[in-house]
């Protein structure tokens, strides 16, 4: 059997990127790790009720999200991470 080679963590996720302004209102202006920014929008999401309690899916944005997610009203978890990427460099 052939030595499997070691998974490595995809650096894409762990790189540090820059938040736009708008971000940076959400999750701070420092450098920050793709991954960390998602956390940290949904510790903003659940520490103010953002998620639709009829559908868990479906995030309820308020002033901050709005500027983030296009000026949209609410957004799905899934088209969630495609706006997120338009606030990161």
């Amino acid at each position: 059997m052939a030595d499997a080679k070691p998974k490595r963590a995809n650096n894409a996720l762990s790189k540090p990127v820059q938040p736009s302004a708008d971000l940076a209102a959400i999750v701070g202006s420092a450098p920050i790790a793709r991954s960390d920014v998602v956390s940290k929008v949904w510790e903003h999401i659940k520490k103010n009720n953002l998620q639709n309690p009829e559908n868990k899916r479906e995030i309820l944005a308020d002033d901050k999200l709005k500027k983030v997610f296009g000026g949209l009203d609410k957004v799905s978890m899934f088209e969630m991470n495609k706006h997120l990427s338009n606030h990161l460099k």
